[in-house]
């Protein structure tokens, strides 16, 4: 479960992350940041990691995407990145806190699916914000994970635990 649920990254202000004492940001890629089927920041997206940036926070991409694709984005934004991440695994989320100097109860992960960013980061203990997908074109395995994801997430709504990030 994460530990919040927002619509879009928009909604978290850059000051969230400091009022909680976190100093870094794993941000998924595709669906997170960018639409899967584009790639492209837009000024918006710009405009609030350097809002993190101004806070002092560092951020990094994992995604499980390949290197050129992620490279395309993460270079073009200046923040560095692991392609392939094959999470849910923590290999590459241990990669990013050192690369970050680090502690996970220092870090946000902050991605669009439950089964291999949220999951992937509290297997090492960074605090999770869900955000939903910016946009329906999806890969073949992510549409399957959505499938698992809607059943957890009606669950959760059942059951009251739907973490909202003002809640």
């Amino acid at each position: 479960m994460p530990n919040h649920i927002v619509s879009s990254f928009f909604e978290i202000d850059p000051a969230f992350f400091k009022q909680r004492g976190f100093k870094g940001l794993i941000a998924d890629l595709d669906n997170t940041l960018v639409p899967a089927e584009t790639g492209l920041a837009t000024p918006e997206l710009v405009k609030w990691l350097n809002g993190l940036k101004d806070e002092g926070l560092r951020v990094m991409i994992v995604s499980n995407n390949h290197r050129r694709r992620v490279a395309k984005v993460a270079d073009a934004l200046d923040i560095p990145y692991i392609s392939r991440a094959r999470k849910p695994a923590r290999r590459a989320f241990r990669q990013a806190l050192e690369h970050l100097q680090l502690k996970p109860a220092e870090t946000v992960m902050l991605g669009d699916q439950l089964l291999t960013d949220v999951f992937g980061g509290n297997r090492l203990g960074l605090y999770t914000i869900l955000v939903r997908p910016i946009s329906p074109v999806e890969k073949w395995g992510t549409r399957v994970n959505r499938l698992a994801e809607g059943w957890i997430l009606q669950q959760l709504k059942r059951r009251g635990r739907f973490p909202k990030l003002n809640g």
